[in-house]
């Protein structure tokens, strides 16, 4: 104790016929990490899931739809006498005076998670995109991270135009508040996080704290890039017409019987999440390990077909669970679209439970709060994504078939 110890290191350069472009070839290739079937297997059993899903959508949904939608429409030929002759209407009709009723609850939250969504699904897939086709080459360090901070910001337009479309349809009166929450929320709560644990680091004086002028820079890009541009999407979601529904909204909001067990909104988002989740979870095995044990990962190929089928997947789950609640007479599907498709994010937060004890991390409080963390906010994006997801397409399914029904 108290004595210095110098080390030393010697290098040695040795002259390579390998061009610089080429040089990564050997990391993309990954023969000496993890064999291309692995991933085949992940991209072979998440394309299993999907058929089988669409399959069960298609048989499901459009023979009954087909049967109910000429059931409806024979009905309404008829006179009021043969009516009264017929057995009481039951069915997804019944709730067409209360379908597009504005969500009962935080009707402005709800509009800045799905433009929020909107905007960093696109961004994920755009970047993952431009990385599968090599305009992200892994030779030029920190471009991924770049890209991402980029093309988030300029997405930002996307996530004002779609919070203002869908508050405007709600008729919401406080626009520039929904405004301020979709350009400050998600990015505001990861912006703090991210200050927090880095002024940890800084403290324990880690390489891996980030210098503070590059803080002010990510902070001025925000309000000064960012923020507009969700204005700016804003102002022309508010200047477009509003969404047009194909029923009228009745003034007092019809009851909803008590539903059974399977049917209770609780039991369907609860299991909704776990048909996505598993259509993914090969390839997320990967992702986190690149993420957390310094591997490298350059197959964004595999990584955007996933990326798509778990979409597809959160889309006709989400779909299909909705057509059951209508059908039992439930027309507060709002909130239920969105967390049923975002149930899959806390699949993904519980598996990063059972993944932590393969981590094989250290016992200091910092370790557990950083990867926690930083898992909670990589799942509150996906939750953000995959609800979105749901509840646009939702929104699109139940436009189309109260469209085509006629209603007194």
């Amino acid at each position: 104790q108290g004595e210095n110890v110098v080390y030393t290191y010697d290098v040695t350069w040795r002259y390579s016929e390998t061009a610089w472009a080429s040089r990564w070839d050997v990391y993309l290739s990954e023969d000496h990490m993890v064999p291309a079937q692995v991933h085949w297997y992940s991209i072979t059993n998440s394309i299993l899931v999907v058929l089988f899903l669409s399959l069960l959508v298609v048989s499901i949904l459009v023979r009954n739809l087909r049967r109910d939608i000429a059931g409806y429409n024979a009905m309404s030929a008829l006179t009021d006498e043969e009516k009264e002759e017929e057995a009481e209407e039951s069915g997804w009709k019944l709730v067409h005076a209360d379908v597009f009723r504005p969500p009962h609850t935080l009707p402005m939250a709800f509009c800045v998670l799905v433009g929020s969504g909107a905007q960093i699904g696109t961004c994920g897939m755009v970047t993952i995109a431009l990385s599968a086709v090599g305009f992200l080459s892994p030779a030029r360090r920190g471009s991924l991270m770049t890209a991402i901070l980029v093309f988030y910001m300029l997405c930002g337009c996307l996530a004002g135009y779609v919070s203002s479309r869908l508050y405007k349809s709600f008729r919401g009166r406080q626009w520039q508040m929904c405004t301020l929450l979709t350009a400050t929320a998600f990015p505001g709560l990861c912006f703090a996080i991210f200050v927090f644990f880095n002024t940890i680091l800084a403290f324990f004086r880690s390489t891996a704290s980030v210098p503070f002028l590059d803080l002010l820079i990510v902070a001025a890009m925000w309000c000064c890039i960012s923020i507009p541009l969700v204005f700016l999407g804003a102002y022309f979601g508010y200047k477009a017409e509003a969404l047009s529904y194909p029923t009228v909204t009745s003034t007092i909001a019809r009851a909803i019987p008590e539903p059974t067990f399977f049917m209770k909104p609780s039991v369907g988002i609860s299991l909704a999440g776990m048909v996505p989740f598993a259509a993914a979870y090969v390839e997320l095995f990967f992702i986190m390990t690149s993420l957390w044990m310094d591997q490298f990962y350059y197959v964004f190929g595999f990584t955007f077909v996933v990326y798509v089928i778990l979409l597809v997947t959160c889309a006709e789950v989400t779909v299909l669970l909705c057509y059951y609640q209508l059908c039992a007479e439930n027309h507060r599907w709002w909130w239920f679209a969105f967390f049923s498709s975002g149930s899959t994010a806390a699949y993904t937060f519980i598996y990063s439970f059972f993944w932590f004890q393969s981590l094989e991390a250290s016992k200091m409080l910092i370790t557990y709060m950083l990867y926690f963390g930083y898992m909670f906010l990589i799942c509150s994006g996906i939750f953000l994504v995959t609800g979105a997801v749901g509840t646009l397409t939702s929104l699109w399914f139940i436009r189309k078939i109260f469209g085509t029904i006629k209603v007194d």
